[in-house]
C-alpha cells in the first residue's frame, strides 16, 4: 500500500492549518532545554543594544514548532525521514502578546514510499522559514 492510501493524502491536501503562538515563557523554557542563553532572547536591553528590533525567538524553537504541527496531525502513523528550512526572518516576540506564527503544511510531493510535506511559516505576513520541507514515512 502506498503511502498515500496508507495516510489518505493526495497531492496539495493541506494536513496543517495553524496559528502558534510563541511567548516570552517559550523562550525562557526553549533556552533552559536548549542550552541556548543568548540574551537576545530574553533581555530587551541587550536586543536593542545590539541592534534587533526586539527579543527574538530562537530559530530552533521556530523550526520545532512548525515540525510539531506536522507530527501532531501525522501521529504515530508515521515519522519525519528528514527537515530542513532556512531561516529567513526573525521571531520578534512581544513581552506581552508574544508572537504569533502561521503555519501551513501542504503534502508537496508523493512517491509509493514517501511523502514531501511543504510548511509555510509566518509572522506578521512574512515567511520567517524558507524553504521548510520534511519528508515523512509511514510505520
Amino acid at each position: 500500500m502506498s503511502i498515500a492510501e496508507t495516510l489518505g493524502i493526495e497531492l496539495g491536501q493541506v494536513v496543517a492549518d495553524q496559528t502558534l503562538t510563541l511567548t516570552r515563557d517559550s523562550l525562557v523554557r526553549y533556552a533552559g532545554a536548549s542550552g541556548d542563553f543568548n540574551p537576545i532572547h530574553y533581555r530587551d536591553d541587550v536586543a536593542a543594544r545590539v541592534g534587533l528590533p526586539g527579543v527574538l525567538a530562537h530559530g530552533m524553537l521556530t523550526m520545532g514548532v512548525a515540525i510539531g504541527a506536522v507530527t501532531d496531525w501525522l501521529d504515530a502513523r508515521g515519522w519525519v525521514s528528514d527537515y530542513q528550512v532556512r531561516f529567513t526572518r526573525p521571531v520578534v516576540v512581544d513581552p506581552v502578546d508574544g508572537a504569533e506564527v502561521q503555519l501551513v503544511a501542504t503534502v508537496g510531493a508523493l512517491d509509493d514510499d514517501e511523502a514531501r510535506i511543504d510548511l509555510t511559516v509566518s509572522y506578521g505576513g512574512q515567511t520567517v522559514l524558507g524553504k521548510a520541507q520534511a519528508r515523512i514515512r509511514t510505520l
